[in-house]
């Protein structure tokens, strides 16, 4: 036993300074861990942010007057006062991705109920800011409108719902934005590095020089998962702390050390499938595009992007057998709600379970593949 321990924890350190000899790689990790999480977290394609707006006020009214100081930022952008004429050229220049007109007697129809109408053109290529825009300024101008006519008086307005908002009380989308980006990429580059790892062996010749040397199968594998996963683990943890953390004010709620113990499990499994590519590709390219037909699904399908309860109920039983859907129910309970380990038991025993199967697999793949030469 303390033999297969030493020749685990050399072989590991054969693997990371294989991979601090890699550039490539390290470029990798720290893109993926930096920018792309800042980038992912402040660019949020479904938040408003400094919208457009453009008004065509021929009303001058005091309702008017309410319904254009009603825009201002983060969601929108000052609104520009312009004229009819100006409103066709400016939609058809990009300028504005929203234009409201507001006609003449627009006040004096409303206090007669007469059937008030107001025009909202939307640049539509803007698809994003479209759709939820067009959402904001219909709240807006019937909120400023229902308020101009005082309808406290109504019945239904005698009863207010007051809305709180828990574990995101500002509705910033920029701390689900990093914090699914980070549990995204430990999934991603986990695949990466354990499966370049073995292909970077392939390719050199140096794993026929490990043949010949007192070691097995299971010794090589889990030496390459240990190495390979802890690098993901250190990685994720400075950018957990140091981008979401630091540069973007992200709150966590729960314990940190549960959150990677439900990692390194993950990681368990992620770094035993890359293995299993690797075992099915001849090269980096072939690997390359295997990646891409796995990732995909997984990161797309497991939650992180969609709810799965929008998802058909074949595809929610199928993904159960993904190590990621299972990290993203962890990942969020515990990061975002603040959840211990009475809650997410069974995604640490679910993740556990997964990465001893593709363990278990890969290692029979492995075999065969040295094996077969």
């Amino acid at each position: 036993m303390r033999q297969t321990l030493s020749n685990i924890y050399r072989l590991g350190i054969k693997e990371l300074w294989s991979l601090w000899r890699d550039p490539i790689m390290l470029v990798l990790i720290v893109f993926t861990f930096t920018f792309a999480v800042y980038s992912s977290a402040s660019s949020m394609p479904e938040t408003m942010n400094n919208a457009a707006i453009a008004i065509v006020d021929e009303d001058h009214s005091p309702l008017s007057q309410r319904i254009v100081s009603a825009f201002y930022p983060p969601q929108f952008s000052p609104p520009e006062m312009i004229t009819p004429a100006q409103m066709d050229a400016g939609m058809d220049a990009g300028i504005y991705t929203f234009v409201l007109h507001i006609p003449a007697e627009f006040q004096a129809d409303v206090l007669a109920n007469r059937g008030a109408e107001i025009q909202l053109n939307t640049d539509a290529t803007r698809m994003s800011q479209a759709f939820a825009g067009s959402g904001y300024i219909q709240q807006i101008v019937l909120g400023e409108v229902a308020t101009f006519l005082g309808s406290g008086s109504d019945a239904a307005s005698r009863v207010r719902l007051e809305e709180r908002a828990r574990f995101n009380p500002t509705l910033d989308k920029s701390w689900f934005g990093s914090l699914s980006q980070i549990i995204n990429q430990i999934t991603m580059l986990s695949i990466i590095l354990t499966g370049a790892a073995l292909i970077r062996e392939r390719e050199h010749g140096t794993i026929e020089h490990l043949l010949v040397m007192p070691v097995t199968p299971a010794e090589i594998m889990i030496s390459k998962i240990w190495s390979m996963g802890m690098v993901v683990l250190v990685a994720s943890a400075l950018s957990l702390n140091l981008v979401a953390r630091g540069l973007l004010g992200v709150p966590v709620a729960g314990s940190l050390p549960l959150f990677f113990t439900g990692a390194a499990l993950v990681l368990f499994a992620t770094t035993s499938l890359g293995i299993f590519m690797a075992t099915l590709s001849r090269n980096m390219p072939q690997f390359g595009m295997l990646v891409v037909l796995v990732l995909l699904p997984l990161q797309m399908l497991s939650g992180g992007t969609t709810p799965r309860e929008n998802m058909p109920e074949f595809v929610q039983t199928v993904m159960l057998a993904a190590p990621t859907t299972h990290f993203v129910e962890l990942g969020q309970a515990i990061l975002f709600r603040g959840a211990g380990l009475d809650v997410v038991w069974p995604q640490l025993l679910a993740s556990a379970a997964i990465g001893a199967l593709f363990f278990a697999i890969a290692l029979g793949r492995f075999r065969k593949m040295i094996a077969n030469g």
